[in-house]
């Protein structure tokens, strides 16, 4: 056992009892990449911060039901917060439910374009979208969560679902090509 894991054990144990310190201290090391997770799935920062609170009460709450037998402590948490996040964004997003399957298409988007972004220009681009569109876009090509996964999660068809990640492909794309990132400056044009 190294020594995260012991630091781990005892956390787990002293927020099983209630112990304020214990849950600080677990708020703080999990803090900045819970909020990540929740930025990445939600349009606002107030929505963001509901999620992320929501979550850690909940891990309190249900702390006693972890167990260590059945996976990590950091992935048990991450799927408390991505469940939260799931219920805010569920509540504040609107779908459409009358998507036929003839509406979706596949987008392509230029590699040179990828190869110019950073992370953060894309987390800004995603969350351009719809609230409906962005969270469908995350949970399944972030997260990895099938089309069926994806509707029983937000109550929505297996169509609905890929519809909205269609729209997503189709939104950034745009969004992309439209941006200045794959169009030559000043200093390019005369090399």
């Amino acid at each position: 056992m190294n020594l995260f894991s012991k630091q781990d054990t005892k956390l787990i144990k002293g927020c099983k009892a209630n112990e304020r310190q214990a849950q600080e201290r677990l708020y703080k090391l999990y803090y900045a990449d819970m909020l990540r997770i929740c930025f990445r799935y939600l349009k606002s920062d107030d929505l963001a911060q509901d999620a992320l609170n929501t979550g850690f009460l909940k891990i309190f709450q249900h702390i006693q039901t972890f167990d260590a037998k059945k996976g990590e402590f950091g992935a048990w948490i991450r799927t408390v917060m991505v469940r939260s996040c799931i219920d805010i964004g569920r509540r504040e997003a609107k779908f459409n439910e009358t998507v036929s399957p003839d509406e979706i298409e596949e987008i392509f988007i230029q590699p040179s374009v990828l190869d110019k972004l950073f992370v953060e220009d894309l987390l800004k681009l995603i969350r351009l979208l719809p609230a409906a569109t962005q969270l469908v876009f995350n949970l399944s090509i972030i997260d990895g969560y099938s089309h069926k996964e994806i509707g029983e999660h937000l109550n929505i068809t297996e169509s609905t679902s890929r519809w909205h990640l269609s729209e997503a492909k189709k939104q950034l794309r745009e969004m992309l090509a439209s941006s200045a990132i794959d169009k030559p400056t000043e200093k390019t044009k005369k090399k």
